[in-house]
Formats: C-alpha cells, structure tokens, sequence
C-alpha cells in the first residue's frame, strides 16, 4: 500500500548511487545553527509514549545532532529509578485528566534531566508534543517551568498549533511546529508567529504518506497516491522566502533512510538550509527504550507491513504496523453496515438486535451479511457516530465499554470515548467502537513484550531494517554509532 512515486524515486537514487561506486562519498554535512547553537543538521524524531526517552535523546545530543524525548506522558520515575505506572484513581474523567496532566509534566521534566545528563553538554534537546494531546498546554507549561534551561526546543503537530510560539518564547526557547503543507504554515504564520520570528527555530515539513505516527493528510489528498516531497517542500520554501525566513531550515521528516538517496536536497540553493530528520531508524538502537520483542520484530517487517489508517481516536491518518491488533481493528470495521431504526427506501429488511431483540432495518444484502456474523459469533452489534451497525464478538464489545468508561481524556478530544476537554467533557457525538483506546495501548506497548496486540507506530520505510546490510545479523548499534552511520550517507 503506498509504496509507488517517491518510493521509486529513492530506489532509484540509490541504485544510480551504488552503479557509479558513490557510497561513502555523500557531501560533507555542514553543521546548521539550531536552538542557538551549531549542531549537525541530523534531527531525531520524537515518537509517542515512551518511545523516544532522556536516555535516547541525550545520547543523540551527545552525538551532535538534535535529541527529541517525547512530552507525550512520558514516564517518571520513583526514588529507585524504577518507572511509575500511571495509575488513574479518579472517579470521573474529569478527574483522570488532572491526573493524566500531573503524570505528564513530572515525567517530561524527568526525561529533560535525563536527556540533559546524557547529552554530556553537545547537540541541543528538543521536546515533541502533540498540540491534540489532552492538557497540552498545561503540560508544556509544566514542563518548560520545571526543565528550565534543559529543554531547548519544542516540536508540535497534530493539529494547528498556533500558541506554541507564544508558550515557547515566553520560556525563551525555540518552536518548531510541524507541517505538511506550504498552506498550514502560511496559516500559522500570519494568525500567530510572525508575532514571534525571533523564536521560530525551524520548520518540519512531515511527508504525510510515509511518516510513522500520525499524518498530515488533509481531505483534499489522496491517501493512496504519494507525492514527491522535493515540490511540496520547495513550496515551502518559496513560501517561508517570502516572510522573510530565507534562514531558516525546513527539517526533512518521514521517508528518510540513506541521506546518499537525498544528496541532491543538500547544498541545494533552490531549498536552502535543510536538515533530516529521523523517527523510524532510533528505534532500533541499544539506548531506544522499546522491548527486545519489538526490537527483533522491526528487523523482520517486509515492504507494505506498514499501513496507513484512519482508526485512531485522533481522527487523523496514522501508520502503524500490520500485526494482530491492526488486523482485527480492519476485520472490526469489514464487519459493518449501514441501519435505519425505522424502514426507508431500501432499508426495509428487518434485523433484530441487543438482548431486547429491538429492530433495526437494513438493505436485504446487508441484512444476509449481518445473519452471517452473527452465526459466526459476532453477536453484539455495536452503533457508531455513522448510523452503521458494526458485529464483534460479546467479549470485545465488554472490553470496549471497559476502555470508554476508563477515559483520562489524553486527548483533546476523543472519537473513541467521546470525551472532550471543553466545559461539558464530551464532543458531543455517540463513542466510536471502530477506534481503540489510544492511551492503553501504547503504554502496554512500551512497557512490555507484546507487541503483537498493541498499536505499533512505525514509518512506511521500517521493512528496511531487515535488508540494510549496517543491521546483519541482527545488530543493533549504539546511537552514537548509528549517528556515524547516517552520516556517511548511509
């Protein structure tokens, strides 16, 4: 899925690289000033809950380049270094939610501390937030005021984040909000930053079809046609040219693997100062907090093991690995049809539902599709927000009440569980049964082995792990050694 265009494209690049004997012979990487000192223009990406920590930060740091921990409830630790679980008490979600805000604010001062250490005084340390992420403000609150000096950017996506200039610059630290498109940043722009030009350390343009995570598709791109990212980036560019900030770097995020396959975009007069940016790649490395499980299985995942879906409860696109838990959120929504609680048109063939045998009505195809589930075990047929009916087993749809009911609002707004952080605490929609507690899931996949049945981010270039030759045999380097890696060009 996903894998024509720019794909291609770098196959080619780097097979013209290997046929005229280039390897080893990228250009020079010259060091870029970002955060308010000159580091080498390598970037790492911060992934999600726990997955990209102090210990892996700092070492990027100290490696040269820019390290990123995730603000994203990140974890803290008790007096003996052992991690916290986050454990909600509250009875209302309300509750949990402050909960959630105080877990999320000693832990990212806790990673800042660590990351600090580590970096033994190179690189700069960049904090990742999410703006969707519930208490989001608060916590980057929290954590510029708890960190402070330790903390030298903050990148943010997800969403329109037009107050991370103003937080960030009221700290003195730089922002670096993350787009995927010349028209988001223009938006911006002009609404909030160019009250705060001194402050804009860099712009991420994140490439929306090859990103792990979450994705910046906007409605009107197509998730199955990618785009070369060289246009998309060099608009831009030309866009940010005509603000005035011909200085500032456009940091290359998702799809980047061999910088050899990107030469052309240094030194390039046309895009000006870039520098790349790495998620997928620290994930294998001996300081990267993820499981041994999750370790091994990277090396194993093959081309188009990586989907890109709209099943998470942010809304948004996101890619993730195709394991069990993505399979059955697929085979959950494949089981689904359209209802009308009263007979319309051609939904007008009768299905009885629910303990009370309540009638909904269908089209006669529909309702031969439902009878079918329903005899292979998918009993309980759940509503969502789309007046569609969708058919999971009795013991699924117990374990998706159970994770609606024990909401902590981590996000801003929730289509799993409806929660909202407004005033009335939900969005105002029936809770989606297609989606997954997004807080649950990662947390179990960065705290133990399973990584089978739990959500796993990851980008669409991951299946290389398990052909580059730096990774043979199973290697896993240091992150200093990958740094070095990377920056021969491979």
């Amino acid at each position: 899925m996903l894998m024509g265009g720019f794909r291609d494209t770098v196959a080619s690049r780097h097979s013209n690289a290997v046929d005229l004997g280039l390897e080893g012979s990228l250009k020079a990487l010259k060091p870029l000033v970002m955060s308010g000192r000159e580091v080498l223009p390598l970037v790492e990406g911060g992934k999600g809950v726990a997955v990209s920590n102090g210990e892996s930060s700092g070492a990027w740091a100290a490696a040269g380049g820019i390290g990123t921990f995730s603000g994203v409830n990140a974890d803290s630790y008790d007096e003996n270094g052992t991690i916290l679980p986050q454990v909600y008490h509250g009875k209302t979600r309300r509750e949990r939610h402050e909960e959630l805000i105080a877990y999320g604010i000693r832990g990212a001062v806790s990673q800042a501390q660590i990351a600090h250490e580590r970096s033994n005084g190179q690189g700069r340390i960049h904090m990742n937030v999410l703006w969707e992420m519930g208490g989001a403000e608060e916590i980057l609150h929290g954590a510029l005021e708890g960190a402070k000096g330790l903390i030298h950017g903050v990148t943010c996506g997800a969403g329109m984040p037009y107050r991370i200039a103003e937080i960030t610059a009221s700290y003195g630290c730089y922002y670096y909000p993350i787009v995927s498109s010349a028209r988001a940043f223009r938006a911006l722009w002009l609404r909030a930053y160019q009250k705060f030009r001194a402050n804009l350390g860099g712009v991420v343009y994140e490439d929306p079809w090859l990103a792990g995570g979450h994705n910046g598709l906007s409605n009107s791109e197509d998730p199955q046609k990618p785009e070369d990212p060289f246009p998309r980036v060099l608009a831009l560019r030309q866009m940010m040219n005509s603000f005035g900030l011909n200085d500032i770097p456009i940091i290359m995020a998702g799809g980047v693997w061999w910088l050899s396959e990107w030469e052309d975009w240094i030194d390039n007069p046309d895009l000006g100062p870039v520098a790349f940016q790495y998620g997928t790649r620290p994930l294998l490395t001996q300081e990267s907090p993820i499981s041994m499980a999750w370790k091994r299985r990277l090396l194993t995942l093959k081309d188009g093991d990586v989907l890109l879906n709209r099943f998470s409860p942010t809304g948004f696109y996101s890619s993730g690995v195709k394991n069990p838990f993505m399979l059955e959120l697929m085979a959950r929504s494949a089981r689904q049809v359209a209802y009308m609680s009263k007979p319309v048109g051609e939904h007008s063939a009768e299905l009885q539902i629910g303990p009370r045998g309540r009638p909904v009505y269908l089209s006669e195809t529909d309702r031969q599709r439902a009878q079918g589930w329903l005899a292979a075990g998918y009993t309980t047929a759940l509503k969502t927000p789309d007046n569609t009916l969708v058919f999971v087993e009795p013991e699924r749809a117990d374990q998706i009440l159970t994770d609606q009911i024990d909401c902590m609002g981590c996000l801003s707004a929730c289509l799993f569980s409806n929660w909202s952080q407004n005033e009335e605490g939900t969005t105002g929609k029936r809770a989606d049964p297609r989606s997954y507690c997004i807080q649950k899931t990662l947390q179990a996949v960065s705290h133990s082995e399973d990584c089978e049945n739990q959500l796993m981010f990851a980008g669409h270039n991951a299946y290389r792990f398990g052909s580059d030759p730096f990774y043979a045999d199973g290697f896993i380097p240091t992150v200093k050694e990958l740094v070095d890696r990377i920056a021969t060009g491979y």
